[in-house]
């Protein structure tokens, strides 16, 4: 890899930043980055971007959107692209030399930012054009980017006096400091717990977990003895799943859940930074709380709508996380008589009932997964939906182990290039994202296509075993993809359109994984590793059968997750709080959560809200599954699940126009009809049937849809990015 070149090779090369890419179809000339050339490139980045602000400021002519509104769209090119760039490969080869660079770089950048968004002259170009926003001949693409332009720098506090942005920029610093240290500890502290068993402690586990184990083990130069256990998910959650020793399934979740809380890489103190700086930023923004600071750019436009719709769903799930936990209680009393169920016993006897009452094991699902077929069978559902297909091509790689295709459209046009990076290793972030090394944008009527990357963390081959998914797995490859389709069909002329609201963004990636469990896409793409056999009919019933199994679970502990980050961001004043306190009153004191679940991100490692860009966001995940359910119910209810005609809706009125409206606009252009709740709720298993009213005409008439009934102004225009 070109980040473990020698010193001498790294002083002498030129920046590639610095120069013209001959690179195929544009990618990142990776093979040349290397972690010095950031600095330099971000330097030359911002000098460029202040010479081009510059230019517009100085402009004598009366402002007009092309001299003012296009102009400051179009500017600031090469510090975007470096940023991209950085953004992806600190999160995916998070070096010692680049987090050295992100510690330097991140501040500055904000910094500069701040000097755009509060520059007095050139907001009052970009506010003389607002004002008479009404009377210009603007396209509704125009008007769009003007509005949203101009509620960016209200936003980023260009109405505020000079001492309000002199402490905004301050507070905008410190915040980027924060956020770098956060993610740093947080990275350290999943690298550093290694849970190092021999063979007579794996009892229960199944051969494919423990070869996966040994590798780990080996690649730590453990040698052959052992069997090693991170807190990444793919080696966790199949420890917990299977392993009859219940003090160590204990050791492994308590690691987890402690993570960043306290020692070495403690963020608890972070966590009280980032809440005093975000409530004084919402403050001096005329905000009553970060929540309400951020929600009002969303679709959701207040926390009290967040709060209504997470509330709504809060109680049916508890209610079936608890008849959850009575079943799975008796069969721990069968094995540990007396004892009490802990978070820990969870997932082994989440296992033990699936096993029981549908006679499915995840782990004989497996087999059917290996990463090569799931992939395949994403680009097959790409290409009965959309007609696009997928071509191995020949370019730079920023890791060995990464593949890169490019994306031909139904005519065969380049679409874009898309690089997966699969697997866990030192240094790389944990989850699963998606986003962009460089971004769709237009030079004149010419359309330059994206290179877009999907990331996630699944176990590495083994010697005799290919990477095998379990179902969620699985389904997390289709969600990321589903990103990746809505970066490589974006048609935006303007780059300040792109983007579209935090609680739509999840809406492409969460409606693909309706996909992965239907039996006409199972058919396609489940085969047997060794065998290629079909997965048989049979196990395709017991996973539809099983569809709405652990539900009361999973969405509880979602949920917990997404009310204690509003919880913590809705504050009104900030008083110094005990992290672990507040999250227990949040949760457990005021909501009555059951003590088994723990929430799926507790704060100290809850990265999303702290360095992740989901800050009083989280929320998103569950909005956005509202109108995922909602909108594949089009597909479901035409009879063909692979229907081109709606696709193509879909793709038109949705994917390609990024924010060139507001979701709601989008959605409604899609679907002809507000999202209904129902869906989602039927899909979990929290539906009733409302009954009919006797002795009325309404009696042989099913009830109406429960709409997603926001505020009034949910239509209205919004801003936002997934991160």
């Amino acid at each position: 890899m070109a980040f473990f070149a020698c010193k001498e090779e790294r002083t002498e090369a030129p920046n590639p930043f610095l120069e013209e890419w001959t690179t195929p179809y544009g990618v990142p000339p990776f093979d040349r980055i290397r972690p010095e050339h950031f600095l330099p490139a971000f330097e030359r980045g911002m000098s460029l971007h202040n010479a081009e602000i510059d230019a517009i400021v100085a402009q004598p002519d009366e402002p007009t959107f092309e001299n003012t509104i296009a102009a400051y769209d179009a500017a600031g090119g090469m510090l975007q692209r470096t940023a991209l760039i950085f953004e992806m490969l600190a999160s995916s080869n998070a070096t010692p030399e680049m987090q050295a660079v992100e510690e330097e770089a991140m501040p500055l950048l904000a910094a500069h930012a701040d000097g755009i968004r509060m520059n007095e002259r050139l907001f009052g170009r970009v506010r003389a054009v607002y004002d008479r926003r009404e009377a210009l001949p603007l396209s509704p693409e125009q008007l769009r980017l003007t509005e949203r332009l101009y509620r960016q720098f209200v936003r980023s506090g260009a109405l505020l006096d000079e001492a309000g942005k002199r402490r905004l920029k301050e507070i905008n610093g410190e915040l980027s400091r924060l956020s770098v240290r956060f993610g740093n500890n947080l990275l350290r502290a999943n690298d550093a717990f290694r849970l190092e068993l021999t063979a007579d402690q794996l009892e229960g586990l199944p051969t494919v977990v423990r070869e996966a184990a040994r590798e780990r083990a080996r690649e730590a130069e453990l040698g052959d003895k052992y069997y090693l256990f991170t807190l990444h998910k793919p080696s966790m959650l199949p420890f917990l799943s299977y392993a009859k020793d219940r003090e160590l399934r204990e050791r492994l979740y308590r690691a987890y859940l402690d993570r960043c809380d306290g020692g070495d890489d403690d963020n608890t103190a972070l966590v009280n930074d980032y809440i005093r700086l975000r409530t004084e930023k919402a403050h001096l923004l005329g905000y009553d709380s970060y929540a309400d600071y951020v929600t009002a750019d969303q679709m959701a436009r207040t926390p009290a709508a967040v709060y209504a719709l997470l509330d709504e769903i809060w109680t049916p799930a508890l209610d079936r996380a608890g008849e959850e936990l009575a079943a799975m209680e008796e069969l721990l009393r069968a094995d540990h008589p007396g004892a009490t169920f802990e978070p820990w016993d969870w997932w082994y006897y989440t296992e033990k009932v699936r096993r029981r009452d549908y006679a499915l094991d995840d782990e004989v699902l497996r087999p059917y997964f290996s990463l090569e077929n799931v992939q395949g069978g994403i680009f097959f559902l790409a290409n009965r939906l959309y007609g696009i297909t997928f071509r191995p091509i020949a370019a730079p790689l920023y890791d060995p182990d990464c593949l890169v295709y490019e994306v031909l459209d139904e005519d065969e046009s380049h679409l874009g290039v898309l690089y997966f990076d699969y697997y866990v290793r030192e240094g790389k972030s944990g989850g699963a994202w998606c986003g962009n090394f460089t971004e769709q944008y237009y030079e004149g009527d010419r359309r330059v296509a994206p290179v877009v990357g999907v990331v996630t963390n699944y176990a590495r081959p083994t010697r005799s075993t290919p990477t095998l998914l379990n179902l969620d797995e699985t389904k997390t490859l289709f969600h990321e993809f589903g990103h990746a389709l809505h970066n490589l069909f974006r048609k935006v002329r303007y780059r300040g359109l792109a983007d579209v609201e935090g609680d739509f963004v999840e809406l492409p990636s969460q409606v693909m994984e309706n996909w992965a469990t239907e039996p006409e896409m199972l058919e396609q793409y489940a085969l047997h590793y060794r065998t290629n056999d079909k997965m048989p009919a049979a196990l395709m019933r017991k996973i539809r059968r099983s569809a709405q199994f652990n539900q009361g679970f999973e969405m509880t502990e979602l949920l917990a997750a997404a009310l204690s980050d509003m919880d913590i961001h809705a504050q009104k004043t900030y008083e110094p709080f005990d992290v672990d306190a507040f999250e227990r009153e949040a949760l457990y004191t005021k909501r009555g959560l059951i003590p088994q679940i723990e929430p799926r991100y507790r704060y100290p490692y809850f990265s999303h809200i702290f360095d992740g860009g989901y800050s009083a966001g989280y929320y998103f995940y569950i909005w956005a599954q509202v109108l995922d359910k909602d909108a594949y119910e089009a597909f479901r209810s035409s009879g063909d699940i692979f229907d081109r005609r709606i696709a193509r809706a879909f793709r038109e009125r949705v994917l390609s126009r990024g924010g060139e409206a507001d979701g709601m606009t989008l959605y409604r252009d899609f679907r002809g009809q507000e999202p209904d709740k129902v869906p989602l709720l039927r899909a979990c298993g929290f539906w009733k049937e409302p009954l009919p009213e006797p002795d009325s005409a309404a009696v042989q008439r099913p009830a109406g849809p429960k709409l997603l009934t926001p505020p009034a102004n949910l239509s209205g225009r919004g801003d936002r990015r997934d991160k």
